[in-house]
């Protein structure tokens, strides 16, 4: 198992690899190590993956949004003189992406958005996440969630599969409960069209918890982006396709080398 850093601000952190910096970014409730089937990444690009504030190893509790999830990330890479990189992330970790844009432009070198969202409008919200939201604020985390959990995230629900995603979703009540709330309040519809770098918007066929109408919305509203539906998968292609989806990120990340 890779032995994590902690940077001067606290954020736990993997770094390595060799080539271009690219930033991990996770999900809702997960933590660094659920990047495991991307190590592989490392042979052409130099990997950046974090615990964002509140998740896995980080012990910073307070403050819990995505503005600061993405002030977390811009200081490591400020840390680790990392002055650009390609950007990528998945679900809440892909509204961090929007924000580190929003933030600091010159930063990002691309942006992979992966099952992710840049709105939610108030009959969404309902309809999605406040009947989860209520039980997750009673969440002890007992077999029965950890079920529950899967069931809704994946499209396969192989044994494998699901050992892994129980392995790598570790969801903290209270931090969960506010990093939700913090999602809520996520607007990126008059940013995302001033988007002006190389980006990959990816969903997943069967996604339950974000279907991949949302991505094709930001798809629209992002100038030249590019969409991808990942066939036969649910939330997490990283977890449930992992070939394909590495293969995909490979694919994208090529082409931007040969357009510079």
């Amino acid at each position: 198992m890779r032995k994590a850093r902690i940077s001067q601000s606290g954020v736990p952190h993997l770094h390595f690899g060799k080539g271009e910096p690219l930033v991990l970014i996770h999900g809702l409730g997960e933590v660094k190590e659920g990047w495991e089937e991307q190590y592989e990444l490392a042979d052409k690009y130099e990997l950046i993956i974090p615990d964002l504030r509140g998740h896995g190893e980080c012990n910073k509790h307070e403050g819990i949004s995505i503005k600061n999830f993405a002030i977390d990330i811009l200081d490591l890479l400020t840390e680790l003189k990392i002055e650009t990189a390609h950007i990528l992330g998945l679900s809440m970790g892909g509204a961090v992406a929007q924000e580190m844009y929003r933030q600091a432009p010159e930063r990002c070198r691309t942006l992979l958005l992966i099952s992710s969202f840049h709105y939610f409008p108030k009959n969404l919200k309902s309809i999605l996440f406040e009947p989860r939201k209520e039980l997750l604020e009673q969440l002890s985390y007992t077999k029965e969630h950890a079920e529950y959990a899967s069931r809704m995230a994946l499209y396969s629900w192989k044994k494998e599969t699901v050992e892994k995603f129980n392995k790598f979703f570790q969801p903290k009540p209270q931090i969960f409960v506010d990093s939700l709330v913090a999602c809520f309040d996520v607007n990126n519809l008059t940013l995302l069209p001033r988007v002006d770098v190389p980006t990959l918007i990816v969903g997943g066929q069967y996604d339950s918890i974000l279907p991949v109408w949302i991505q094709l919305w930001m798809h629209k509203l992002i100038p030249h982006s590019e969409f991808i539906i990942m066939r036969n998968t649910g939330h997490l292609a990283k977890l449930e396709a992992k070939d394909r989806f590495n293969k995909l990120l490979r694919k994208f990340l090529e082409q931007q080398k040969t357009a510079s």
